[in-house]
């Protein structure tokens, strides 16, 4: 990306007093200019003959001059994205320890099976007699999903984790507004929740009433006490992260859930890190009666992919019957959509898409529980836990844990290790690069000052976490070590060196303009 106020430049040697190479490749990794600065408009990868026998609809309105697109040459086409591709990070390449972002391996088995023609060109409009295995496959995927959580009911049609919070607190508010209990506008939020969540109660007519955590960074009970003695008859409920942002399990969630019911409010919880609870914890049994699951982070393709979400959400038999549609049912004769909000639909809040749901993401989520079964999820659950735990307990020598004690699937820092050293957490994410790793997930969540959030997922073996602690450790004893300098410069591996990233936010150029011809400038 280019931005105003700010020059870049291909560094070409690690020691930039070394020579620079002539054409501004360094090895194996080739240097690309823009497409439409490689490009002419005269040049093309395919010759197709004027077609013949047909007549201009556009009554004189053709274009006359040059369209603006680059050509290309087929070599050229095919070697400016290769080495684009080779510009990028990917969980195929090595660690991505992203936090609260879950990139872990998509096995090509899922993706294998989202391709299979019976799911790849399966229509919403079919007639519901020609789509009985796709309705069969959405069935299944609701059992597996209720079966984890011990709730009753899913709706499945969410597209996303922030679509399935709606969801949630939809039905929450459909069943307040059934009792006649529509005083009730106050969703009690955690600090510690994600930060979608009090954006969603906002969306959704409710206000925000946001509790403090305490040293732990978990909810301080105190707090949430004080709330409710304070006032209980507005209370509609609360949205709480679980483990929450700092990786942490609340360890007083089923107190939460039963103060807030006896206030007369109901429990969401935001299910996007359900990773680290699955086969272990049902959320059923802590008192929930609304989770999403992001499907795309805990079933199968890695959050950030790219492609579609799917965020179902879980309901309990308090709001199971104010559910959205469209939603699947057996019968007699296979499998039938249930698709208006009428009959043993009645009390359902409406629909939230046109549609069913992204199917691509069912048959992959399915796909992965069946492969992994009840034993294997449990196996993944358990491995995500203890690969953070042994990044975090590598590394407390040399940086500074957040919070005292185990984590759950993430592992979280603050800068204090950095103290005094000329560092900051933005120098040693850049850095991080010149280790051939993606940062972390940087300065989120943002109770802790200068955060680095680790969640290295199950994926990982221990002798990848190993290397990727190894860089972590030499980079902090750097920093210690006085070497400020090379941390500022960082990164100088990379095909570009450090943005001004606060220029690039605020003006930003998003299209190439060709330079001006320099004699008509002069004229």
């Amino acid at each position: 990306m280019k931005t105003e106020g700010r020059q870049t430049r291909p560094v070409t040697a690690a020691n930039e007093s070394m020579p620079q190479s002539f054409s501004g490749n360094i090895g194996l990794s080739q240097k690309e200019d823009l497409i439409f600065e490689i490009g002419t408009p005269r040049r093309t990868g395919v010759d197709l003959p004027e077609p013949k026998g047909t007549q201009s609809r556009l009554g004189g309105m053709e274009r006359q001059g040059e369209i603006g697109l680059p050509g290309l040459t087929e070599p050229q086409t095919l070697r400016h994205y290769v080495r684009l591709s080779q510009k990028n990070y990917a969980i195929d390449l090595g660690v991505y320890p992203l936090g609260s972002c879950t990139m872990k391996h998509n096995p090509r088995l899922n993706e294998k099976v989202a391709r299979m023609p019976g799911f790849a060109d399966v229509h919403p409009l079919q007639p519901v007699q020609t789509v009985q295995g796709a309705l069969e496959v959405m069935s299944e995927l609701s059992d597996w999903l209720i079966t984890m959580t011990n709730m009753p009911a899913v709706a499945l049609t969410p597209k996303a984790g922030a679509h399935g919070e709606l969801c949630g607190m939809m039905a929450i508010r459909a069943r307040l507004d059934a009792d006649g209990q529509t005083a009730r506008r106050r969703v009690l939020v955690p600090e510690s929740a994600h930060g979608t969540n009090p954006a969603t109660a906002v969306q959704c007519g409710f206000t925000v009433d946001e509790i403090p955590a305490n040293a732990k960074g978990r909810v301080d009970m105190d707090a949430l006490r004080a709330k409710l003695s304070e006032r209980s008859d507005d209370i509609a409920g609360i949205m709480l992260t679980n483990p929450n942002t700092c990786g942490l399990f609340e360890n007083d969630i089923i107190e939460i859930a039963d103060l807030i019911h006896k206030a007369g409010g109901y429990f969401y919880c935001d299910g996007a890190n359900f990773n680290a609870l699955v086969g272990r914890v049902r959320p059923g049994d802590l008192g929930v009666d609304a989770m999403h699951i992001n499907l795309h982070k805990t079933f199968s393709t890695p959050h950030g992919g790219g492609g579609p979400g799917s965020g179902p959400t879980v309901l309990s038999d308090a709001l199971k019957d104010f559910a959205p549609v469209p939603f699947v049912v057996k019968t007699q004769d296979g499998f039938d959509l249930i698709e208006n909000a009428d009959g043993e639909a009645a009390q359902s809040f409406g629909r939230m898409c046109v549609f069913h749901g992204n199917m691509g993401m069912y048959t992959r989520a399915l796909s992965y529980m069946m492969s992994h079964g009840a034993d294997g999820l449990k196996q993944a659950t358990e491995d995500a836990v203890l690969n953070a735990n042994y990044v975090q307990a590598s590394l407390s020598d040399v940086m500074t844990p957040a919070f005292d004690g185990y984590c759950m699937h993430e592992a979280l820092f603050d800068d204090r290790f950095l103290k005094d050293t000329g560092v900051e957490t933005l120098d040693f994410a850049k850095a991080m690069i010149d280790e051939g790793y993606h940062p972390m997930t940087m300065y989120f969540p943002l109770v802790v000052h200068g955060a680095m959030l680790i969640e290295p997922t199950e994926s990982e073996s221990k002798g990848e976490l190993d290397r990727f602690i190894g860089s972590m450790r030499s980079l902090a004893e750097r920093a210690k070590s006085g070497d400020a300098e090379s941390f500022k410069a960082a990164p100088v591996h990379a095909p570009m060196r450090r943005l001004d990233e606060t220029q690039a936010a605020r003006k930003p150029v998003l299209r190439w303009t060709p330079p001006e011809d320099t004699a008509q400038a002069a004229e």
